[in-house]
């Protein structure tokens, strides 16, 4: 589990956003968009590692579903943030869009493996 590239980069996007949001606060005094994201942002990687330790293929899944509803919730108040000034950096955008498909990618691996 701890080799997982899905959990490494899932923590690394939660770091990322812990940063941006402690910059857009502090900078330009924003808090309603970075507290949706701060939460969103971080609840993709808690729920990827809970599914690492679900019951079961079902819930496995489940819990990457639900990681994978968080980051597109994340992805959307990222695209705030960007659109409306308050942020200017895509980096953290690409790094949700990079976890958002390996979440995809892993959870049509899991099915497809449920399958047989």
């Amino acid at each position: 589990m701890a080799d997982s590239l899905l959990i490494t980069k899932s923590k690394s996007f939660a770091l990322e956003i812990i940063k941006v949001c402690n910059i857009v606060k502090q900078s330009k005094k924003e808090t309603v968009l970075t507290n949706q994201l701060i939460r969103s942002g971080t609840s993709v990687g808690a729920n990827i590692r809970e599914a690492f330790y679900g019951h079961g293929k079902a819930d496995f899944i489940a819990k990457l579903q639900i990681a994978l509803k968080e980051c597109s919730e994340s992805e959307y108040w990222i695209e705030l943030l960007i659109e409306s000034g308050y942020y200017d950096d895509t980096k953290i955008l690409e790094m949700c869009i990079e976890v958002k498909k390996l979440l995809i990618s892993s959870i049509n691996t899991a099915k497809a493996k449920k399958r047989n």
